[in-house]
């Protein structure tokens, strides 16, 4: 019998390739959804998250973890120094940096706080943007289409949502 780890770490694999091959009808999809302005759109994407998660155990991915970084915050950092003991200097010092776009990520990857079981050992106290990963269930999720679309790439849950999201809203 073939292991959830197996299984995953094969989809992960395969994801970047899948995710290329469908970019261009995601990008003209995701045109079309800012065009004709779904009042639905919020409640449709919340419902397909939640079923996702239903069946999707991102223990066995970390995927997120494991090859992006989150964008910390002000708040993110002194509450993250503050668990470990740190202070807020010498947290950045050692694991955030400025990125092209100015916002303070991590300098490497997989992430500092990923312990080997997929785990966070800060998750109490994790960074808004890991919290409220992949964000298809906010509000507005029109908004997201872009950061969306490269979560494709990353996370084997956004990919099926936005497939699924195509078959019950088909434009």
């Amino acid at each position: 019998m073939i292991s959830a780890a197996f299984k995953m770490d094969k989809i992960i694999e395969e994801l970047p390739g899948k995710a290329k091959e469908k970019w261009i009808e995601n990008k003209k999809y995701f045109a079309k959804l800012k065009r004709k302005k779904q009042k639905r759109l919020d409640l449709l994407m919340q419902e397909i998250h939640k079923e996702e998660f239903e069946h999707t155990d991102c223990l066995t991915c970390a995927n997120c973890c494991k090859t992006t970084s989150p964008i910390f915050t002000e708040k993110d950092i002194s509450r993250i120094s503050k668990f470990l003991k740190m202070k807020e200097s010498r947290f950045i010092e050692q694991y955030l940096q400025r990125d092209e776009d100015d916002f303070m990520v991590l300098k490497s990857a997989p992430c500092s706080f990923l312990d080997h079981d997929n785990t966070c050992f800060i998750y109490d106290v994790r960074p808004k943007a890991c919290s409220e990963y992949p964000h298809t269930n906010r509000k507005k999720f029109v908004q997201l289409t872009d950061l969306t679309l490269k979560n494709t790439e990353v996370c084997p849950a956004v990919f099926n949502m936005v497939e699924t999201l195509k078959i019950k809203l088909p434009l």
